[in-house]
């Protein structure tokens, strides 16, 4: 089952990816979330890269159950600044699909006692909970404003 989750992964990071650029060029009047947002995005495009010697090696295949979770990417930019905390909180539900399908992955390295993968998990992950904790900082940070001001 490791080549299931390892295209779930190789699919969560590439929306991932995708849903930081589209609410960076969304919400590009905000300098922080923009810049940011790129950095996260080319963060998820460089653990893409670390897993396709990892898929070389163990295969990936489409799981033959029904989807009832998978990672969509963000489709459409809401405006001002709830849309903002929303868009926050997608990239935030995104993220942390990914957070738990690396944390799986992990558990099938250590159990393999694949030192290569441990330690491309080990990077990866490190960064994706540090991309949880901006995330949840940041809608923090909008909340008052956007929930009571607005």
């Amino acid at each position: 089952m490791l080549p299931v989750y390892l295209g779930l992964l190789q699919k969560a990071e590439q929306a991932l990816a995708a849903s930081y650029r589209q609410v960076a060029e969304g919400h590009g009047a905000e300098p922080d979330v923009y810049h940011l947002c790129q950095t996260l995005a080319k963060q998820c495009d460089q653990h893409e890269q670390a897993l396709a010697p990892v898929i070389e090696r163990y295969g990936e295949r489409p799981d033959d159950e029904p989807e009832r979770l998978h990672a969509e990417k963000i489709s459409e930019i809401r405006s001002g600044p709830v849309g903002l905390i929303r868009d926050l909180q997608d990239l935030y539900l995104l993220a942390h699909l990914v957070d738990v399908t690396w944390m799986m992955v992990k558990q099938a390295a250590l159990g393999l006692r694949d030192e290569k993968l441990i330690e491309v998990v080990a990077e990866c992950d490190w960064q994706v909970k540090v991309q949880l904790r901006w995330l949840t900082t940041r809608m923090k940070q909008a909340a008052p404003q956007a929930l009571i001001v607005a």
